[in-house]
C-alpha cells in the first residue's frame, strides 16, 4: 500500500519530448582534420566501461569523417564553469561546405573552433588531434569501431579505447593519486538542452575511494 504522496502507476504523465538528453556530462571531441589541423565536436551522448568509451555523433558532421579518415581523438571533458565557451561552439560547423539540413538549423562554418570559442590547443602524447587545455579532464583515444545503425540513419555509434588520461592538479585526490577527487569535479551537464553543474553530494557507493 502506497503511502501519502508516494508514486502510483497514475502518477507519471506519458510524454512523447523531442529529445532525451535526460542529463548526460557534455564532451568536446577533437579530431584531426584533412589538412592537420583539429576540429572540435561537442558531444552530448557518451557513457564509459572500464577504458572503452562510446560515444554518439552526428552522421555527416566533420567530427565522423575525421574519425572514418583517421580514428584517433580526444575526449576533452570540460566543468561547468566552460558552459558558455561549450555554447560559443553548438551553432559552428567543420563542415565545408555547410550541409543543407546543418544549414537550416543556423549552423554555419567555422575552420578554427578554438579561437571561435576562445579555447587553447595543446599537443597529445598518443594520438594526432590536440587536447583542449582549460578542459580539467582529457582522455586521448583511439577509434576502435564505427557503426551506423539502420534505425538511426542520421547517427553514428564510436566504440574507443582509452590510451592517456590527463587530469588537472585540482581535480586528482593527492599527489600521485590515481583518483579524481569527486568533492572538487564539477562537470557540465546537459539535461534537456540545458546546462548545469553538480549539485551537493548527496553520499557514496559502497565501493568508493574515501
Amino acid at each position: 500500500m502506497n503511502t501519502k504522496g508516494s508514486p502510483t502507476e497514475a502518477s507519471h504523465l506519458n510524454i512523447q519530448p523531442k529529445i532525451l538528453y535526460y542529463g548526460m556530462p557534455v564532451i568536446l571531441a577533437t579530431t584531426l582534420n584533412e589538412d592537420g589541423t583539429t576540429n572540435i565536436s561537442p558531444l552530448s551522448s557518451s557513457w564509459a566501461l572500464g577504458r572503452y568509451l562510446v560515444l554518439g555523433m552526428g552522421f555527416g558532421g566533420q567530427g565522423i569523417d575525421n574519425l572514418q579518415r583517421t580514428p584517433e581523438l580526444v575526449v576533452n571533458v570540460p566543468d561547468a564553469a566552460m558552459w558558455q565557451q561549450v555554447e560559443k561552439l553548438g551553432p559552428l560547423t567543420g563542415k565545408h561546405p555547410v550541409p543543407d539540413y546543418k544549414a537550416q538549423m543556423g549552423y554555419r562554418y567555422e575552420p578554427d573552433k578554438f579561437t571561435a570559442a576562445g579555447l587553447t590547443p595543446v599537443a597529445s602524447l598518443s594520438v594526432k588531434p590536440q587536447r583542449i587545455a582549460e578542459c580539467p579532464l582529457q582522455i586521448e583515444c583511439t577509434a576502435k569501431k564505427i557503426t551506423f545503425p539502420d534505425y538511426a540513419p542520421m547517427f553514428a555509434i564510436v566504440e574507443t579505447e582509452a590510451l592517456q588520461i590527463h587530469a588537472l592538479p585540482d581535480i586528482v585526490k593527492k599527489t600521485g593519486s590515481d583518483h579524481i577527487d569527486p568533492s572538487r569535479w564539477n562537470p557540465l551537464i546537459y539535461n534537456f538542452r540545458h546546462y548545469f553543474g553538480l549539485g551537493d553530494r548527496l553520499g557514496n557507493n559502497y565501493r568508493a575511494e574515501i
